[in-house]
């Protein structure tokens, strides 16, 4: 039985919505911000062999607690956990800026996560919540995708200027006021509203250990693939227990009597469809926003501010996309084709990333990287819309956070399959460079073994100086360094183009999207 919801002025609607849109912000700046000083952070902290880490410790901790807080949002309200979520994101974003190792910060970047991920996993739910009729729905998802956008676009420029001015320790107090004019408005006006009131609400702890070891298990998969020398046994041994782990969990949840994630929802093809497109969506996205700074900076050169600005229409373009998408939808017969428009161009503008270089024009770089965001733009509304209508009221908390929770899983794998690619392509031309020039030293070959020289003055004076000891010539080894980090990134965006052919296909198979129909 749900909880009755009581007429609502347009005030009280826009001022919940408000709040929602600054939970949003909260999260969308973080990650922008963060994605563009994370290469004067490992410069600083000294640890580009936990680069990815700082990613994956956030993705993998959220990625848990999405479906985990969706179920439970569903089951006792949203309003609670929005508020617990903003107050344990806040006080980890100041763990962050005091962090003293990248240890540290991959701790404080996991409790991060704890928070996004409770964020994520109720956020996107309170908008139906609020707007039960779909066409509703999909008007007022314009103001939250423009929130999203907005921190988007604001948050590279932000990161860049921030890290050349302030230190890179103040992007993370950005967030600080924003958390706390979150937890004002939301506290203030967002209702709460139960759909599941009267009915068995626990949930199943077993399934949530299930869900746990899988997500873990599959973070540690791909960390232990990038290990020198790790043993492919080993690997094929985390891969099935990984593969079992999930198995068990999906096989569960057709036999426990608190389902994390419902039945008929797992029956359900078009939400299957839909959850292989977020982890595609996910992958794509997350590889384009944390390795493009790293390709900017450390293979072309640019500081922080010059890499952000670059970014910048990447960023503001989402918003661009999702504002048109908002418009254009509802005079759609086949809505759900909108994700294959946004799929095509992104297929298009990864192959033309490929050929990305130092010596494009500023308003080319720029404009690329704007195609990118429409195209995004065109697929991450309409997929949380569309799960949403597959799913019913029943489950809509679940169905937004399979949406994001699968993005997060994409995102996981994404950085850690282009971890692999751009370090194991690094290490082979440095390699390739330093036989070619007769170059043994130790201290020659530690510095050149990971990019971190490029994007860490100390390490590339200490390089000169010993090379000019050594008599040994610096330039082509710093070249070789540079094309391998090209090389490296470039081939992940190759990849980026082979997912969003192959999501193409699935989403010219979706189910029809009806915006007036509501459900």
């Amino acid at each position: 039985m749900n909880t009755p919801s009581p007429a609502r002025s347009f005030r009280a609607s826009f001022l919940a919505m408000l709040g929602i849109c600054l939970v949003i912000m909260l999260i969308a700046l973080d990650t922008s911000v963060v994605g563009t000083a994370m290469p004067r952070i490992v410069a600083e902290l000294r640890g580009y062999s936990l680069y990815q880490w700082t990613a994956s410790a956030y993705l993998m901790v959220s990625t848990v607690m999405i479906p985990i807080t969706g179920r439970l949002g569903d089951l006792y309200g949203r309003k609670p956990f929005v508020l617990a979520a903003v107050i344990v994101f806040t006080l980890a974003s100041a763990a962050c800026s005091l962090a003293q190792s990248m240890l540290q910060l991959v701790i404080a970047r996991g409790l991060q996560g704890l928070g996004g991920g409770m964020l994520i996993g109720v956020a996107f739910a309170c908008v139906p919540d609020l707007f039960p009729e779909r066409l509703q729905r999909v008007r007022w998802q314009v103001m939250l995708s423009s929130a999203f956008g907005i921190a988007m676009a604001v948050g590279p420029s932000l990161g860049g200027w921030l890290t050349e001015h302030a230190g890179w320790r103040s992007v993370f107090y950005i967030n600080l006021p924003v958390a706390a004019l979150a937890l004002v408005m939301i506290w203030a006006f967002l209702p709460r509203i139960v759909h599941h009131e009267g009915e068995d609400r626990s949930i199943d702890l077993l399934g949530a250990i299930l869900l746990i070891v899988t997500i873990v298990g599959l973070q540690l998969v791909t960390e232990q693939g990038q290990a020198h020398g790790s043993s492919i046994y080993l690997g094929a041994a985390l891969w099935v227990a990984v593969i079992a782990c999930g198995v068990g969990f999906v096989r569960h949840q057709y036999h426990t009597r608190a389902p994390i994630i419902p039945p008929d929802v797992l029956d359900n093809s078009g939400a299957r469809k839909l959850m292989a497109l977020g982890v595609m969506t996910g992958l794509t996205m997350f590889m384009l926003i944390f390795y493009v700074p790293l390709l900017l900076q450390g293979g072309f050169g640019q500081s922080p501010k010059e890499a952000g600005f670059v970014m910048t229409p990447l960023l503001v373009c989402v918003t661009l996309g999702s504002i048109i998408n908002g418009r254009i939808l509802p005079h759609l017969q086949r809505a759900e084709r909108v994700i294959a428009w946004g799929q095509i161009g992104l297929c298009v503008c990864c192959l033309l990333l490929t050929q990305l270089s130092a010596d494009w024009s500023l308003t080319a770089c720029m404009l690329l990287f704007g195609v990118c965001g429409v195209s995004l733009g065109f697929q991450l509304p309409n997929l949380t819309l569309q799960m949403m209508g597959a799913v019913g009221r029943k489950n809509l908390g679940v169905g937004s956070a399979l949406i994001q929770s699968t993005r997060m899983v994409g995102s996981m794998i994404g950085v850690g399959i282009a971890s692999v690619m751009v370090n194991l392509l690094y290490e082979m031309r440095i390699g390739e460079a330093l036989a070619a020039h007769h170059v043994t030293d130790p201290t020659l070959v530690g510095l050149l073994g990971s990019p971190q020289v490029l994007i860490r003055a100390a390490d590339r004076a200490a390089l000169v100086t010993q090379a000019r000891h050594l008599g040994v010539d610096v330039a082509p080894l710093l070249e070789a360094a540079r094309q391998g980090l090209n090389y490296g990134i470039h081939m992940a965006f190759l990849l980026c183009a082979l997912i969003a052919g192959l999501s193409i296909l699935i989403s010219l198979r979706l189910p029809r999207y009806e915006i007036t129909k509501n459900r």
